[in-house]
């Protein structure tokens, strides 16, 4: 099955700046695909070029198998777009922009019913909206004409955890109706939530391109260990253990990579209880920082 969106050895370049330099995703059909990042890092610049907002460098960008430079104008009647900061007409209330989408392909019956679930007040003049609200009608804007590719430039931004929940769930149902999603984010719970693979960018490079699971499977685990026996903390001290903290009758163990070894030690053991957990996708993601 062909990418939907495919980009391949994009650079932009503001001078000596080299905002992105060489980056290469492909995102499938149906996919919730996160570009995480923290500020400054190239994902917006990424995104811009998507939308031929800016022109890159060099590279290829397709979007659903068509060039996105030279299809631009064709292409916006298939993707909702949400810019990293919503900027509208001040002097518009959430209907008239509404209005105005509504007449080039969007639904506005299909506006209005999103607008009641994410409770804006579609009277409100834009200048008069909070930025919760105003995130809220991006939203409702980016969606209203069901696109078959969603592109979102932070889509949870200053919205509270309940609202931010409600923005998930339309996403995925979104991509339930068939759309493909491309998201930035710092927002490290959200990506984890609700995206199927995550490209990390840092400083207009990217880092890796990976299954979430398969991602914070690979990386590190806590073992939380209880003995019932004594014990000697240096035994544990085999391939892929980082970190041994002994407490009483306990070890926490965080272990990279293969976590089998250390499990073939305990097992040598009488253990009155024994967790392994995951690390979070923020522990993964500071990992990538710190190098």
């Amino acid at each position: 099955m062909p990418a939907i969106i495919e980009i391949k050895n994009l650079k932009k370049h503001f001078g000596k700046v080299k905002a992105v330099d060489g980056i290469d995703i492909s995102v499938n059909q149906g996919e919730i695909f996160g570009f995480l990042g923290p500020n400054g890092a190239g994902k917006t610049t990424a995104i811009r070029c998507m939308m031929d907002f800016i022109r890159p460098t060099a590279g290829e960008i397709k979007i659903l198998g068509k060039d996105a430079r030279l299809n631009a104008a064709g292409l916006k009647s298939d993707i909702g777009y949400l810019p990293g900061s919503v900027r509208l007409y001040d002097s518009w209330s959430g209907e008239d922009h509404i209005n105005f989408s509504s007449s080039f392909g969007g639904d506005k019956v299909r506006a209005e019913k999103l607008a009641a679930k994410l409770d804006l007040d579609l009277k409100i003049k834009f200048h008069h909206l909070s930025s919760g609200n105003k995130q809220k009608l991006g939203v409702i804007l980016a969606l209203m004409k069901k696109p078959k590719v969603l592109i979102m430039d932070e889509p949870t931004l200053a919205l509270d955890p309940l609202l931010q929940n409600s923005v998930h769930h339309l996403l995925l149902e979104s991509r339930k109706a068939g759309a493909t999603i491309f998201i930035s984010s710092h927002n490290l719970s959200e990506v984890e939530r609700i995206c199927d693979r995550v490209g990390i960018i840092r400083a207009g490079k990217m880092l890796t391109v990976e299954n979430i699971k398969s991602l914070k499977e690979k990386r590190m685990h806590t073992v939380t260990a209880i003995f019932s026996e004594e014990f000697k903390s240096k035994d544990f001290e085999v391939a892929g253990v980082q970190n041994i903290e002994e407490i009483d009758d306990t070890l926490v163990i965080s272990v990279k990579g293969e976590i089998n070894p250390l499990l073939s030690e305990l097992a040598k053991h009488k253990l009155k209880d024994l967790e392994v957990s995951h690390a979070t996708l923020e522990e993964i993601f500071l990992e990538f920082y710190q190098h």
